[in-house]
């Protein structure tokens, strides 16, 4: 088994005034050679946008994009037609493909929005672009792992065009659980949204990440009341 820690001060810091962003790896005008990527994974913010702000019509092409609200409402609209808001329990997902071009705004004129944007390498380039997103029922993640995000077409999750499998978690404290990986090729990224836990035996906790290589499972004992995101991630 093989563990990289970042922890929730390591990361990269853009302060923009109305958007404050925390980066685990090289994102815009942060570089850290030594965290690029983690296998396909190529991106993960941690942002909050100040009430009625965001960002305006850009582009993306052959990128698998997950959006994740922790707190507040996020509203999203494209070039393909598509709009829509998204707030906490909900889970965005835009696979870029041959391109496509959207704004996203915090929906509420006073409130912050705080979320995770991650990007994914895409499995197959220069798919229809296409858009996505779905409630998931709280109870569904109580005291163990849901996923929200896969590589299959199914009613019970959003899918991507990767093999990538994204799972949240609600914890009590003092719960032990066991986590094992969807397939073999694929890395695990930890990140601790809330709480504290022991995992694979180092202490993360609330903002931190583990990414963890070379084990079919892993065990997590909660120290924390705790909310968890794991992404079951290709490697190559």
């Amino acid at each position: 088994m093989e563990k990289i820690i970042v922890r929730a001060n390591e990361r990269g810091l853009a302060d923009h005034g109305w958007l404050k962003a925390r980066h685990t790896f090289s994102f815009a005008s942060y570089y850290n050679p030594e965290r690029t990527h983690f296998g396909t994974l190529r991106v993960f913010n941690d942002d909050v946008v100040a009430g009625g702000m965001g960002f305006g019509a850009h582009p993306h092409d052959n990128m698998e994009i997950v959006t994740i609200p922790i707190k507040g409402t996020l509203e999203h609209k494209d070039n393909q037609g598509n709009s829509g808001v998204i707030t906490n329990g909900e889970v965005q997902v835009m696979s870029a493909g041959s391109g496509i071009e959207h704004s996203e705004f915090n929906h509420s004129k006073d409130e912050e929005v705080n979320l995770m944007q991650i990007w994914v390498f895409t499995r197959t380039r220069d798919i229809e672009p296409r858009y996505d997103q779905k409630k998931f029922d709280a109870e569904g993640r109580k005291n163990k792992f849901q996923i929200v995000v896969s590589p299959e077409e199914n009613k019970d999750s959003l899918w991507v065009n990767q093999y990538v499998y994204f799972n949240l978690g609600d914890f009590d404290k003092g719960q032990n659980v066991k986590y094992e990986r969807k397939l073999k090729s694929n890395g695990l990224w930890i990140f601790m949204i809330e709480g504290e836990a022991e995992i694979a035996g180092e202490k993360i906790s609330r903002r931190d990440s583990i990414g963890i290589t070379g084990a079919d499972d892993i065990e997590m004992k909660f120290s924390e009341d705790s909310k968890i995101l794991i992404i079951d991630v290709p490697m190559n």
